[in-house]
């Protein structure tokens, strides 16, 4: 079996908010352990609120333990504390299947819908309850520098979290990954299984820090990459772990 050597890690604890880089994480059958654990809702709507959509979102920091969550603005606006569950929920559609939200309360819903100017409501997600596709993407450096050396920004060699993937692994070939669907490969302490390609979005055009709109990587991938039906082009695979255990990178 092959091994892959991980260069960065990480996950968003409320979806669509900021990436976070981490040392660690742990896999488990049901994706990263922590990773969207929270999501935003339009409780009128019955609606998730995507990144796609509200892309100041990826400003926002969520750090996250247990139902304790704390959020801070670009601003530096904090709010922290338990989010704990309401008693009330909310069902929605999420890409075609039916997702129970529990929602919470606590003081992280007031200084979202400040920032986003509309009502936003904080919902505890069940586990890959707000993932599209496989709970894992992976994504190889070589694709990430090609990428760059191709729109002549080489400055998205270091900036994965455009991509959010959950594993940044290193390779010497552009875009080998695709090559891996259906491979088992050891990660760490886990092994994963590889799946399809992933499908890209606006998202990656914003700065993964402010999601101010910086760049059209999505163009150029759409002239160099293979796209699906809906005209989203693919970069980075997706994957399902295995075997649980502990992943950390390699420096």
């Amino acid at each position: 079996m092959d091994e892959l050597v991980v260069r960065r890690a990480g996950f968003a604890p409320v979806k669509g908010m900021r990436h976070l880089a981490l040392d660690g994480i742990d896999l488990d059958e049901q994706g990263a352990v922590g990773d969207r654990s929270f999501c935003l809702v339009d409780v009128d709507a019955a609606r998730v609120l995507k990144t796609v959509q509200h892309p100041s979102l990826i400003g926002v920091v969520a750090r996250a333990e247990g139902d304790r969550l704390g959020l801070t603005l670009p601003t530096g606006e904090e709010a922290s504390g338990t989010a704990a569950r309401s008693g009330r929920t909310v069902t929605c559609d999420y890409w075609g299947r039916s997702v129970d939200l529990d929602l919470t309360e606590g003081p992280h819903a007031e200084l979202v819908s400040g920032w986003l100017a509309r009502r936003a409501s904080v919902a505890i997600a069940p586990r890959g309850g707000v993932v599209f596709g496989d709970p894992l993407t992976v994504v190889g450096t070589a694709s990430l520098r090609e990428l760059g050396r191709r729109t002549g920004r080489d400055e998205v060699a270091d900036q994965p979290a455009r991509f959010r993937p959950t594993l940044v692994v290193e390779t010497d070939e552009p875009h080998v990954e695709d090559s891996w669907v259906g491979q088992e490969v050891a990660i760490g302490e886990a092994v994963v299984r590889i799946g399809g390609p992933v499908p890209r979005c606006a998202v990656i055009d914003h700065h993964p820090e402010t999601g101010v709109k910086d760049v059209r990587l999505l163009k150029a991938l759409v002239r160099e990459r293979p796209t699906n039906r809906a005209g989203e082009p693919m970069f980075g695979v997706y994957a399902r772990c295995v075997v649980p255990g502990r992943v950390t990178i390699s420096r």
